[in-house]
């Protein structure tokens, strides 16, 4: 059976930051946190040029019978292209760079795109999982064994990214397709979210704040009251029967 999504986002420019470069766009079948980098604006650019780019979808892909991870891995693709472009134009903004977190939804799958440090996780029976890994430095150390989990939180260099999409051309995403269930709950962020708030605390927020938007401000709420040090990005999306869907758009943060 086809299903919607119901879904809301929100942005914050967090306790520490003087404005906001994360960029987020949510639509009935469109849903991508950016968190853009690169200093003097070039990271607000680089987010809200990658969004302005990868929406597009909504107006030209079909809504049946496409491949879903070729359209996304495109459109991150394209928008990888487009940050050449605009770097090409003014050197200043060379360097710059943003992180990709999108999902793509036909009503019946969803297919993920990853790059960076952001994050997507999935409510599924009570239980979270996170979908993506994170292309830092200090997840590769856990990956070969060299610190733990905890080590990585209180990381020095916690915050290197290793694979963004940016000026300098690169960009591979991480892809994968996942059937939509009923009941399913999804959650995009910037990592100014989970450097604040742990895996129980999003649990914990996922499982009794029933309303998307609702969560989406929660969530926003107690990474500010734990100080975040950085802009704040969520989106909340739940899989609904035909017909409970939103038709809203949100575009929020730089991209708005």
């Amino acid at each position: 059976m086809k299903h919607n999504i119901r879904y809301a986002a929100g942005s914050d420019v967090g306790r520490r930051r003087e404005q906001n470069e994360d960029s987020g766009y949510a639509s009935g079948r469109l849903l991508v946190v950016a968190d853009g980098m690169g200093g003097h604006a070039a990271g607000e650019l680089a987010s809200a040029a990658a969004i302005a780019v990868m929406r597009e979808i909504d107006a030209t892909l079909p809504d049946t019978g496409s491949d879903l991870e070729a359209a996304l891995d495109g459109a991150v693709r394209e928008a990888g292209r487009r940050l050449v472009e605009l770097a090409a134009i003014d050197p200043a903004r060379r360097g710059m760079g943003t992180t990709v977190t999108a999902m793509l939804f036909d009503g019946y799958r969803f297919a993920l795109a990853h790059l960076g440090d952001s994050r997507g996780y999935l409510l599924r029976d009570g239980a979270l999982y996170q979908m993506t890994k994170d292309h830092t430095l200090v997840q590769s150390m856990v990956d070969e064994g060299r610190i733990t989990e905890d080590q990585a939180a209180v990381h020095p260099r916690r915050s290197m990214v290793l694979r963004v999409l940016g000026s300098e051309g690169r960009a591979e995403p991480d892809l994968a397709l996942r059937e939509a269930d009923p009941d399913d709950r999804y959650l995009l962020c910037s990592d100014g979210l989970t450097t604040v708030l742990g895996p129980e605390v999003l649990h914990e927020v996922l499982t009794t704040v029933a309303d998307p938007a609702a969560a989406v401000q929660r969530l926003i709420d107690l990474a500010n009251e734990g100080g975040s040090p950085d802009n704040v990005t969520v989106i909340v999306a739940d899989v609904v029967a035909p017909g409970a869907g939103d038709d809203q758009i949100y575009r929020v943060g730089a991209g708005a």
